[in-house]
């Protein structure tokens, strides 16, 4: 998909009448071709044929997409009523007022954009609104050059503590990305310790949102990796400490918000809280619904994602299902492909815990190489994926396949799954290829015991982790995967 097609994608039915507007508005003679290209563009039916000749049709998307891009800047400019490009019309406003020797009308309107900045934690407007105090500070006798000297520096130190945060997310965003994608090994604990040594940050100095957020984040993928929420307690407990305090200021932080939010939900999910993170999914809702629903769409997968997986392991997978068919029966091709994604694993897992055959034909639908998985989607949520389908195969007898699967798996993620100290993997992998190779296992006495054992062992009780063990266990005991599952959450 090409990038013109892609930003008229994300327009609006208005944003497109707006620009058909503005292309009139533009175009000097009646023959200019680019209202009809727009238009055929929105209806995804171009035919190059019809612009001329190579050179003009690209000559004609050249020109198209920088009247898009004009637009769309100024349109996003003046659209965006949030606080912070609030302040930024002060600034500008004020500015303005400044080369028209409008002095008074110019201090006031400063003076507002600095309220607003410092109350958005926006240090590096800040540091634009001071530098235009300081710059006509012999207009406004009544200004202290001290005193503004004292915030300028006060600022700058703000501006340099936030710079280093990022740099340390951004590291270890990419050491994230190694973890998944190159199956680098990595002891998480000390890379964090060790960048925040090497920055020089202090974690009660450096917290705000959208800090929080990249914490909580962080601390997310931990998680993940380990697939053992329980690790990340100590951030958790710092995202309770830092809403309670901070609720009156939240609104003007809504996305970081609604992410720290989200987190705390999925904390809970994953440790088997699910009363708990009803309450923070129940919060997510009603923040979405702010500002006329501004961050509605960018977290409306995720929060239908979380919901469903909390009421199916809470009992309602009846519901859990409806909703994950609804949402992928409405999805649209911008959706992200990952939160997609991740919404078909989930009707796959909830299907065969039914042991309902639907459960085939969506797998098969998902039919990229493991290599696309693992970099579009990482490296656990392929493994799991894989581990899953195995289950299938063999839950619906197709044994030459799940054997197949098996041999795939061994030869693909055995040696990562042993440098990752993952043991647990293979054990259950092992527990499965006895299974299927000789069936009547199940009844025998050892097996079950050894069964148990391991089981018991595995200090982990994510709801992911004890859907796998259920799946083995509903075999010993002649129930369905989720009837097993349940009976394990609620031990």
């Amino acid at each position: 998909m090409n990038s013109l097609y892609e930003i008229v994608s994300i327009m609006n039915s208005e944003d497109k009448k707006e620009f058909i507007r503005y292309l009139n508005k533009r175009n000097k003679r009646l023959d200019i071709k680019n209202i009809s290209y727009f238009k055929n563009l929105e209806n995804d039916d171009i035919i190059k044929e019809k612009y001329f000749n190579k050179q003009a049709y690209h000559a004609l998307r050249k020109r198209l997409y920088d009247n898009l891009i004009e637009f769309l800047s100024n349109r996003t400019f003046e659209k965006n009523t949030d606080e912070i490009h609030a302040s930024l019309r002060f600034l500008v406003l004020s500015n303005f007022f400044l080369e028209h020797n409008l002095e008074k009308d110019a201090l006031k309107y400063l003076k507002k954009a600095e309220e607003r900045a410092i109350h958005l934690e926006q240090f590096s407007l800040l540091n634009e609104i001071y530098q235009t105090q300081i710059n006509y500070l012999h207009l406004f006798p009544n200004q202290d050059l001290n005193y503004l000297t004292d915030k300028i520096n006060f600022n700058l130190n703000q501006i340099q503590k936030e710079i280093q945060l990022n740099i340390g997310y951004a590291f270890i965003r990419k050491e994230l990305q190694k973890i998944h994608q190159e199956k680098k090994v990595i002891n998480f604990k000390n890379l964090i310790n060790d960048i925040l040594i090497k920055l020089d940050l202090n974690f009660n100095e450096i917290i705000t949102y959208k800090s929080l957020y990249q914490i909580l984040f962080i601390g997310n993928e931990f998680g993940n990796i380990h697939q053992n929420f329980s690790l990340i307690e100590p951030f958790v407990k710092s995202g309770y400490e830092f809403l309670e305090s901070k609720k009156d200021n939240s609104e003007n932080h809504l996305f970081y918000h609604i992410q720290i939010v989200y987190f705390l939900a999925n904390f809970h999910f994953r440790t088997n809280q699910f009363a708990e993170c009803q309450q923070y999914l129940d919060e997510m809702k009603t923040l979405m619904q702010k500002k006329n629903k501004a961050y509605l769409k960018t977290f409306y997968l995720k929060y239908n994602l979380l919901f469903s997986l909390n009421i199916h392991y809470s009992g309602n997978s009846k519901m859990a299902m409806d909703k994950v068919e609804s949402v992928l029966k409405n999805s649209a091709k911008k959706d992200k492909i990952e939160d997609l994604y991740d919404l078909k694993l989930t009707l796959a897992t909830f299907y065969a815990q039914h042991n309902d055959r639907k459960v085939l034909k969506l797998i098969s639908q998902m039919n990229h190489t493991d290599f696309w998985f693992e970099k579009k989607m990482g490296m656990l949520w392929t493994i799991r994926k894989n581990l899953l389908e195995i289950l299938i195969q063999v839950q619906f007898e197709n044994t030459e396949l799940a054997v197949s699967r098996l041999q795939s798996f061994k030869r693909r993620y055995k040696k990562y799954l042993w440098e990752v100290n993952e043991t647990r993997v293979m054990d259950f992998v092992s527990m499965v290829e006895s299974m299927v190779k000789k069936p009547e296992i199940i009844k025998d006495l050892k097996f079950k015991e050894e069964i148990y054992k391991v089981f018991k062992t595995d200090e982990n009780l994510d709801p992911f982790i004890l859907s796998f063990w259920g799946w083995i266990i509903c075999q010993i005991e002649n129930k369905t995967p989720y009837e097993a599952t349940l009976e394990l959450i609620k031990k």
